[in-house]
């Protein structure tokens, strides 16, 4: 469908033009890029842009054209000149008479998508390129002496009158790289001289070419020293001298550099010399020794000279005669120290003679400098160690049989010859496979543990010579650092890291990864673990009640794969269980020693708190890492609640609670009378007795103290067969550390099924979890009371009486379904408090 445009205020006739005659400067260099600007964005918006034409002093090199479509009822003479032109130039006056075009040609409709038209001079040679963005720019590339001219950009539109936008271009034509001449004109690369020190220095820096001409400079240290400001005399040479009348010390190594310039547009031309200087000797010295010279032992003595260029020349001499040098000289880094190593074994003539260490120039002639030093000789051991020379110090594995040789150099001859490892003395020992005398050692089937420093020493009169040590390898398995298996605990959807460390050499670079769980055991990925310096960490996220389970890691170096792996199980993190059967022991008047049972803890690091509350106030409180605790200044005659509870990083659990009378001091009194449980029995006993005797106040007497010591709380023992069943069922599950008192146990758990008589018609309600009921202390029940008391004091225990037996097989399920990653929904804990157990309390779970 063509487009129709009325005829009505929208075409300016063909004279209409618009002329910009600001002139844009632009400058470039030779070589690189030039943007000639060119605003093709139209003052009217609807407008389109039709042609873009650029000329080079008026001559046409580059177009690009737009197509365009014209509407049947507009005339031909409205059409613009470069539609009649040809395709990829504008058209002529020639072309605007001769050339028809269809006014139904879609080629030229610049309201429709199609392709854009673009010409270029074979003068440009495929360097210019349009830049449409915003703004539109004529980009030149590899920018040529003969750029530099006047541009004309001229913008047709659809609508809006033709612009005209004029660019002048300025090409800056770079100066060739400098180059340095010395005073005989040869051309100087890098390094100048070298000068002999205190003579006299000139340099030329010579630039060839550029436009406008170049401003050149020497520097020294990012300073100008010298100047010359470009000078436009029709010369293309530019030239600056250097001088320096004296040459010291301070310009040896010194770096002058010499730049050329003349635009800001790309950095200075430049090109660097280095000054290398002759230097005489400042110093020479014979270095001191720790220990004195001995006799018949190898001595290295060092001398240094300082401050010469080339290095000096060190020679020794003994008595006027020169000595051969054990080694090459060696020269310091920056070549300003020259030391010489002259290894000698001095004799007993050689003492109080003069050794005389000198210095002389490569190349200066009459240059040297020379120190002496009196010979004031000692003796003492050498002693060198060293590995078997069969051996291979890289492949030495556990098992193997390893030997040392300790070579000693010594007069008088050592008379005591000790080996060292890591510090401590070996001494012979055949049956622990350690065979040691004056001049080997031998290691048979050695260890890990065999690994180390070893050390000889040799002893005479003089002293002590200890050899430099000899580091011994063993190559060995990787074992697991941490023997137990660990618990993890992780929450759903949580990121966890386990880190498993081993002991190997050499560290290992390969580690397994392994999860054994209820679908089976599955490798893991490595890029879930990472390796660095002989550990694994391994980043698990479980999303599923089914991804807990046993980790295992294995690590394998030169030696071989791990043979044990190290293990990690894997649990929900939770919050802990709060403690349990929890006891007192040791009770005083003014202390208390509290012994639980570590619950479930979750999975995590667990602390464990104990509070002591008497009439509202908290008096004492403790934690730690096991649930075992002694209170302190609790007071005689007080009514004690203990609060037991746990806390890890997941949250506090539910508390427990008991109570406590700690005794008066007639109570005590009283009790040291009646050590025993035995000491009642006998007690009715004399009761008989004296009422036989028919005395009615030893009747009495006796009446009173029975009932005072029936009031009190007996100590019984709980059945041990039940209370190890119920510990072991724990610790399978739990793998707790904690061991529990089988004499004093504080809770006796009885089984989900076990209700009172009394509530038969009611159905069972679960108690909240950690609920304690404490019935009175004191009041006079028997052992066969124990568990009407449950049934009937209970009122939230089940209705089906069970063994103990089946209520710890109950406990530890439970148990095993919070280790293997299922969360008990209900958890039914009643805690009371009866005479057969005194102190402690029993538990329905």
């Amino acid at each position: 469908m063509k487009s129709r445009v009325s005829n009505s205020g929208l075409r300016p006739g063909p004279s209409v033009r618009a002329e910009s005659l600001d002139v844009v400067k632009v400058t470039s260099v030779s070589g690189g890029e030039a943007t000639l600007p060119c605003d093709t964005r139209s003052p009217q918006p609807p407008d389109a842009l039709l042609l873009v034409v650029w000329y080079k002093d008026d001559v046409p090199i580059y177009s690009l054209s737009k197509p365009l479509v014209w509407d049947v009822t507009c005339s031909d003479s409205l059409a613009p000149s470069y539609v009649r032109g040809s395709a990829n130039k504008p058209g002529t006056a020639a072309d605007h008479a001769q050339t028809k075009y269809s006014r139904h040609d879609a080629r030229f409709d610049g309201r429709v998508k199609g392709p854009t038209a673009h010409w270029a001079d074979d003068s440009l040679g495929g360097r210019a390129a349009w830049i449409p963005s915003s703004p539109s720019a004529l980009r030149l590339n590899k920018v040529l002496a003969t750029d530099r001219a006047q541009y004309r950009c001229r913008v047709d539109f659809k609508v809006s009158p033709t612009r005209n936008h004029k660019i002048a271009l300025d090409v800056i034509e770079l100066p060739e790289k400098p180059k340095i001449f010395d005073e005989l004109d040869k051309e100087v690369i890098g390094v100048a001289g070298p000068y002999i020190e205190d003579t006299s220095l000139k340099l030329t820096c010579v630039v060839s070419g550029g436009k406008p001409m170049p401003r050149v400079r020497w520097w020294r240290d990012d300073k100008p020293i010298q100047t010359l400001e470009p000078v436009e005399d029709g010369s293309r040479l530019s030239l600056l001298e250097l001088k320096i009348p004296r040459l010291t010390r301070n310009y040896l190594d010194a770096v002058y550099t010499c730049t050329a310039d003349n635009t800001l547009l790309v950095p200075p031309l430049r090109v660097n010399v280095q000054i290398q200087l002759y230097l005489r000797p400042l110093l020479v010295e014979i270095l001191a020794r720790e220990q004195p010279l001995s006799v018949g032992q190898e001595a290295e003595l060092a001398c240094r000279a300082v401050g010469a260029r080339p290095p000096a020349i060190i020679t020794w001499w003994l008595d006027g005669k020169q000595m051969a040098a054990a080694e090459p000289q060696k020269n310091s880094e920056d070549s300003n120290e020259t030391v010489s190593f002259l290894r000698w074994t001095p004799r007993m003539e050689h003492d109080g003679r003069i050794l005389t260490c000198r210095a002389t120039h490569s190349t200066l002639e009459h240059v040297t400098l020379e120190t002496t030093k009196l010979l004031s000789l000692h003796y003492m051991p050498i002693v060198v160690l060293q590995l078997g020379s069969k051996l291979n110090p890289n492949d030495i594995e556990e098992g193997d049989d390893v030997y040392f040789d300790c070579v000693v150099r010594a007069h008088p001859q050592a008379y005591k010859v000790v080996w060292e490892h890591n510090g401590q003395i070996l001494t012979h020992n055949q049956r622990t496979g350690v065979i040691a005398n004056s001049a080997h050692l031998a290691v048979q089937r050695v260890s890990r543990e065999s690994a180390g420093k070893y050390v000889c020493t040799a002893s005479n009169v003089e002293g002590d010579g200890r050899s430099a040590p000899v580091n011994l390898q063993i190559i060995y398995k990787p074992v697991c650092k941490n023997k137990a298996p660990a618990l993890v605990g992780a929450a759903l959807n949580e990121v966890a890291r386990v880190t498993c460390e081993v002991d190997a050499f050499p560290p290992p670079k390969n580690f397994q990864w392994t999860l054994n769980n209820s679908m089976g055991t599955t490798e893991l990925e490595p890029a879930k673990f990472t390796i660095n310096n002989g550990q694994s960490i391994l980043t698990y996220t479980p999303t599923l009640e089914g991804d807990y389970g046993s980790l295992s890691c294995r690590a394998t170096n030169l030696a071989g794969q791990q043979i044990e792996p190290c293990r990690y199980t894997l649990l929900p993190a939770v919050r802990p269980d709060p403690p349990f059967n929890c006891s007192s022991l040791n009770l005083t008047e003014d202390s208390v020693e509290l012994r639980c049972m570590a619950g479930y803890d979750g999975g995590l690091h667990t602390i464990y708190f104990v509070e002591a509350w008497e009439q509202g106030l908290l008096i004492a409180n403790a934690s730690a890492v096991m649930p075992m605790w002694k209170l302190r200044g609790l007071g005689p005659g007080k009514t004690v609640k203990l609060i037991f509870y746990a806390n890890n990083a997941r949250g506090r659990s539910e508390m427990a609670t008991l109570k406590i009378y700690t005794p008066s001091s007639l109570a005590l009194h009283t009790e040291a009378k009646t050590t025993n449980s035995h000491g009642m029995e006998a007690g009715w006993a004399l009761g008989i007795v004296a009422g036989t005797l028919g005395t009615l106040i030893v009747v009495t007497i006796i009446a009173l103290l029975a009932r005072r010591r029936h009031h009190r709380p007996m100590q019984y023992e709980a059945p041990i067969q039940t209370v190890k069943a119920y510990i072991g069922s724990i610790q399978s599950t739990n793998h707790s550390p904690i061991q529990p008192d089988d004499k004093n146990p504080d809770v006796v758990p009885l089984g989900k099924d076990f209700n009172c008589a009394r509530d038969v018609e009611r159905p069972p309600e679960p108690p909240p979890y950690g609920a304690v009921v404490s019935p009175p202390v004191g009041s006079s029940r028997s052992a066969h009371s124990l568990h009407q008391d449950l049934r009937c004091n209970t009122p939230h225990t089940p209705n089906t009486p069970a063994s103990d037996a089946q209520s710890i097989g109950n406990l530890a399920d439970d148990r095993r379904s919070v280790t293997s990653g299922t969360l008990s929904r209900r958890r039914e804990v009643v805690t009371t408090r009866t005479p057969l157990l005194a102190n402690t309390r029993e538990s329905c779970v």
